[in-house]
């Protein structure tokens, strides 16, 4: 059995380690801005936060998908950002755009990947990597969090329509608090545009942060877990 393994925003954090714990052999394919990383077999590159390259890197993964041997797949967008930290309408213009679009990328590029799957969406997995901040009110990530809620509603419709036939499972999984560069910029963040910052540099010095190859392990487990549903919205913590 063949499988093949796509982590948008392998290059590093939760996406690489991804890359590198996938349970089973086969190609491991990385989209990212910045890579590729040692773990991937072939790199898209690909900037999300640039409409104009949504286009072209769904073609691309629609070619791969279409045009490789595999049995099974796990496409997982795990790019994100956590920038700007601070209150809408006084965070600089510029990154509180690329923040929203690299949230709303999520939708586009899982609309490529079902296109491409045909009569293969069966053996197919897209996931979508949430948040707790999703379903939470944290003053300061407006744009992260309006961006993960929306993704987690985006599987629950696209989880639905697959369910009408023999379609892929989709998933939206929250890893939990991940030790990542993501959070060394949350620990660093301005307190008066991140009021809850107290709660993350406890978890910190706590050590209650996952160490991502843990993190990524027991997002796999959930992935090779048969009795999810198309459509949940899960978080590790939960299982």
């Amino acid at each position: 059995m063949s499988s093949m393994v796509i982590v948008t925003g392998g290059s590093g954090g939760l996406g690489r380690a991804l890359l590198r714990t996938a349970p089973r052999p086969g190609l491991r394919v990385d989209v990212s801005r910045s890579g590729p990383p040692p773990e991937a077999d072939r790199h898209l590159a690909a900037d999300l936060s640039r409409p104009e390259d949504w286009a072209s890197v769904g073609q691309a993964l629609r070619t791969v998908i279409r045009d490789e041997p595999w049995d099974e797949l796990v496409v997982v967008h795990a790019a994100g950002t956590i920038d700007p930290i601070g209150f809408a309408g006084e965070v600089d213009d510029e990154a509180y755009q690329r923040s929203v679009l690299i949230g709303a990328s999520g939708q586009v590029l899982g609309h490529h990947v079902l296109g491409a799957l045909g009569d293969r969406a069966g053996a197919a997995q897209l996931v979508m990597v949430s948040s707790g901040a999703g379903g939470s009110v944290y003053a300061g990530w407006t744009s992260y969090g309006a961006g993960k809620a929306a993704l987690d509603h985006w599987v629950r419709n696209a989880g639905e329509e697959q369910r009408q036939g023999s379609g892929a499972r989709v998933l939206s999984i929250a890893p939990g608090t991940v030790a990542t560069a993501m959070q060394s910029a949350v620990r660093d963040a301005d307190p008066e545009g991140f009021p809850r910052i107290d709660k993350f540099r406890s978890l910190h010095e706590e050590g209650e942060l996952a160490d991502p190859d843990e993190a990524a392990r027991a997002m796999w487990r959930i992935i090779d877990d048969a009795s999810h549903p198309s459509g949940a919205v899960l978080d590790v913590r939960d299982h």
